[in-house]
């Protein structure tokens, strides 16, 4: 069984979800939201690195799994959104936890089936996948994207590794 740390990085709100993935399914343990205060960059850069070290010290995930940058029409916006999925990878890489990037249409296409799906197909997928009575909010439902997603790569080079190893 892997538990897997998925983050969806901001730098006002930075969503997490915890799964653990077992072959046939994968099993909800937890997600929210890291709340970033408004205020100077590397203080909010400072929060993200604190919130995901204390839920890797809380949880103990054996990956994380994070969402990689895309380009925004707005290069300042994806500047600060580089800056803050920096903050969660190092939090990860001190805690000696491996970090997995994916890009938002690899998140999409492995959890909805479509690499361009909306926010609430991804929420409503994730629901379903998982069993959760409340779907969780946004943030936290890409998130969990990201952590399922992790738990599909793994298990097809699993699936690949014994085929090759007959």
């Amino acid at each position: 069984m892997a538990r897997i740390l998925g983050i969806d990085p901001g730098s006002r709100l930075t969503g997490f979800g915890l799964i653990d993935a077992r072959p046939g399914g994968a099993r909800y343990v937890e997600s929210g939201i890291i709340r970033v205060d408004p205020g100077p960059l590397d203080a909010r850069l400072a929060c993200i690195f604190g919130g995901v070290r204390e839920l890797i010290a809380e949880f103990q995930p054996t990956a994380v799994a994070i969402e990689n940058v895309f380009m925004h029409r707005n290069a300042a916006s994806a500047l600060k959104l580089g800056q803050a999925r920096g903050a969660a990878i190092v939090a990860a890489a001190v805690a000696g936890v491996s970090v997995a990037e994916y890009t938002p249409a690899e998140i999409k296409l492995s959890v909805v089936g479509n690499g361009r799906a909306s926010k609430a197909q991804i929420e409503f997928m994730v629901g379903r996948l998982l069993g959760l009575a409340v779907l969780p909010r946004a943030d936290a439902a890409d998130a969990l994207a990201g952590a399922l997603c992790h738990a599909h790569h793994m298990a097809t080079a699993a699936a690949t590794a014994g085929r090759a190893g007959a």
